[in-house]
């Protein structure tokens, strides 16, 4: 597992490597709150789309060759988006690059895979921690590579994702056992949304997870915007302020899911990690100096670290190890829908309504969140795994 675990680090520093220079990237080409937030949906488009097929395609071919096509993919994709002359290129390639990206579902399904389900969370925590270090050490990278040549951190990610790609070539194993990997084939991608959705535990998991993603995603994509109007930061400051969330991720994610989770369960985890982002959301408009930007930022990203890697340990839970993967790429693109759609209305909130309004929108999301996860203790008590998986 710590093959696999490095191998994510390596793909998700490149993805981070982007992150704090995209936004300026877009401001470049003339776009404004509402088209760098749709430039960058974008990606979680074709996530959303990649994901389920790229989940149930590992479930029949084995996770190695799915994450080797993916990485690949994602390489190419880097490169395009690092020789964009046009606006248009910008979102042609994070098109591509979010149909790579899919191969989270495999990575997810791997570890389900390789851990049993007491130690389920932990080992999806892994999977935070390496986006944590992705966040961590990309940002300030390409913020720095920003400095040098603004296309420059396309093509580190480039580069990355080809380390990854060679690492999964050489030293990945396969996770799958060959007689599920011979399965009779499996329902398409609807019937196993259908499926999916139709148990009541599992339906209620992926809307939380849909909902916290989509109230994230809204902050995520209009920070930059945000902190270049209230505090005048360009990539640099804003690939710092990522690597201050990045460093919380790991710390948590890495470090202490474990534990909490044991001691605490992953549903009190879901709880306490809802109530930490719908404070930092609430607090970001009362922003206006430095150190009080760090305590929202803590909690923003403690809450992630907490309810993340918790949420999809409860899905994992709910399903067999011949559909770990299809259920894994359900809720992944439950995500990437939500990445998807609420990056434009966020967007448009930050151009029409104030620089404010889409934090505000997403505590509200939050407390939805908060409220539906209270109930959650007695919904998966009462649900047994007889009745949320099929016969």
């Amino acid at each position: 597992m710590a093959i696999l675990f490095f191998i994510v680090f390596i793909d998700l520093l490149g993805f981070g490597v982007m992150i704090p220079q995209l936004p300026f990237y877009g401001l470049h080409f003339g776009l404004h709150g509402f088209g760098v937030a749709t430039m960058l949906a974008c990606y979680s488009v074709a996530q959303f789309v990649s994901s389920p097929l790229l989940g149930r395609l590992s479930d029949r071919v084995g996770r190695r060759p799915v994450l080797l096509v993916s990485l690949a993919v994602s390489a190419l994709a880097y490169c395009w988006l690092g020789f964009a002359d046009a606006a248009w290129m910008l979102f042609a390639a994070r098109l591509i690059a979010g149909a790579g990206a899919g191969n989270i579902a495999a990575a997810q399904a791997y570890i389900a895979d390789v851990t049993p389900p007491e130690r389920r969370a932990k080992g999806m925590g892994m999977i935070g921690a390496a986006f944590g270090l992705g966040f961590t050490v990309g940002p300030a990278l390409g913020g720095l590579a920003a400095r040098l040549d603004p296309a420059a951190p396309a093509f580190i990610a480039a580069g990355l994702s080809v380390i990854a790609f060679l690492l999964t070539l050489a030293r990945l194993k396969e996770s799958l056992p060959e007689a599920s990997r011979n399965a009779p084939p499996r329902p398409g991608r609807l019937a196993v949304a259908r499926e999916a959705l139709s148990r009541p535990v599992l339906r209620e998991l992926i809307l939380l997870l849909f909902v916290t993603i989509g109230a994230f995603a809204g902050m995520e994509t209009t920070f930059a915007l945000w902190a270049n109007q209230v505090f005048g930061w360009g990539s640099w400051e804003v690939g710092l302020n990522f690597f201050f969330v990045g460093v919380v991720l790991v710390v948590v994610q890495g470090g202490l899911i474990g534990w909490l989770s044991r001691r605490l369960g992953e549903a009190r985890l879901l709880t306490a990690g809802a109530l930490s982002i719908m404070l930092g959301l609430a607090g970001l408009p009362l922003v206006h100096a430095i150190p009080l930007l760090l305590v929202v930022n803590l909690l923003l990203a403690a809450g992630m670290g907490l309810l993340n890697p918790s949420l999809n340990s409860l899905i994992s839970r709910q399903a067999r190890i011949d559909e770990q993967g299809g259920i894994l790429g359900v809720s992944q693109s439950a995500s990437s829908l939500a990445r998807a759609a609420a990056p434009p209305l966020a967007g448009l909130l930050f151009d029409t309504s104030g620089r404010n309004t889409p934090y505000i929108v997403g505590a509200a999301l939050m407390l939805l969140v908060l409220i539906l996860a209270l109930r959650l203790p007695r919904v998966a008590s009462d649900a047994t795994m007889s009745e949320v998986l099929p016969s």
